[in-house]
């Protein structure tokens, strides 16, 4: 584990340093922890006012926090705009190195001898199976049991893990990453019920997935019935999201677990969408639309708002129905009680 003096911190990441009231003051830190397991010999940081009372609580010996920050707390302070970030820059710096990227292919690859696989610009391991007319481009790993079906187009700088399926045609842009167990292009759920039996409607299309965009664990994302399902720059998408068929999901969005996108929705740029919400199919969402978690999206809803609920409705508007609704019981029996007493009640 590397060490970082106070001062070196401090340069790194362009933090003000604010003496605490812990004695003796903290000189130096090889160690990382959250909040509330911290040590005086360990550096935290605090970026979410929900964790308040941990920061008040916290042994820490430094603590990126905030420029608004106004606690008194037992560690030494370092003050920036962005908490979260300077601590994720530190832990880089006090981590073991990454290992570096090995370029080469494990014996037991199986590769279409139509495939474009360079052996000397990318790394490849164990179980791998490459189809008719693949391409992979210089510089991405393939991680254990990775399966691309024929022609798949994958770019430069990718990371694919452990047993990601992508299935046949569908297009990865550069330094994409997939999370294990992801699977690519599944057939859309597409049926017509004839005669009282559900026919399936085959999906021709593709999924495509443009630049420095990263998929969660066991994420789904299904192909077009024809033409393409779209994951557009910079987007990330968290573990077990489903998005169906022909779906559109703009640049640099944050999709959260669990969450399912129906069919040919379109998802505009910087949405948000916490964990357990849902979109119907064929609805239009407008960019920098927040919606909180489990919100429920059935009709098309503009962007630059936030919103929340089922149905998701903007967020004030949604407050207030809920207290409305908490209040209703005693509101019923408050009339119940009038009724009672109004002659037009007896």
């Amino acid at each position: 584990m590397a060490e970082l003096t106070l001062e070196e911190l401090a340069t790194l990441t362009s933090a003000k340093v604010v003496p605490g009231t812990q004695e003796p003051p903290l000189q130096s830190v090889t160690s990382f922890a959250d909040l509330l397991s911290a040590t005086p010999a360990d550096l935290s940081f605090f970026g979410n006012k929900a964790y308040l009372p941990q920061v008040r609580k916290t042994k820490a010996g430094a603590v990126f926090v905030p420029t608004d920050f106004q606690e008194n707390i037992a560690g030494i302070q370092l003050v920036v705009d962005n908490p979260s970030m300077a601590f994720a820059i530190a832990v880089d710096q006090l981590s073991p190195p990454q290992s570096p990227f090995q370029a080469g292919i494990h014996p037991s690859v199986q590769i279409h001898p139509t495939a474009q696989v360079d052996p000397e610009t990318v790394s490849v391991e164990a179980g791998v199976l490459i189809g008719e007319g693949v391409t992979v481009g210089a510089g991405t790993y393939l991680g254990q049991g990775v399966s691309l079906d024929r022609g798949v187009q994958v770019g430069e700088h990718c990371r694919l893990l452990a047993n990601v399926s992508i299935r046949e045609h569908c297009r990865l842009g550069n330094r994409v990453i997939i999370q294990p167990g992801a699977v690519i292009g599944s057939d859309g759920f597409g049926f017509e019920l004839v005669d009282g039996r559900h026919q399936k409607i085959e999906q021709r299309g593709i999924v495509q997935i443009d630049d420095d965009v990263e998929v969660g664990a066991n994420t789904t994302i299904d192909r077009a019935r024809f033409g393409k399902t779209w994951i557009q720059e910079g987007s990330k998408i968290d573990n077990l999201v489903q998005i169906g068929h022909n779906a559109r999901i703009g640049k640099h969005s944050i999709i959260v677990a669990l969450t399912g996108i129906a069919g040919s929705a379109v998802i505009g740029d910087y949405v948000v969408m916490a964990a357990q919400s849902g979109v119907a199919g064929h609805l239009e969402i407008g960019d920098q639309a927040t919606f909180a978690a489990r919100s429920g999206v059935t009709k098309s809803l503009p962007g630059g708002q936030i919103y929340a609920g089922y149905p998701a409705l903007p967020s004030e508007k949604h407050r207030k129905m809920t207290v409305l609704q908490r209040r209703l019981e005693k509101m019923q029996e408050r009339i119940s009680d009038l009724e009672k007493r109004s002659p037009m009640g007896s």
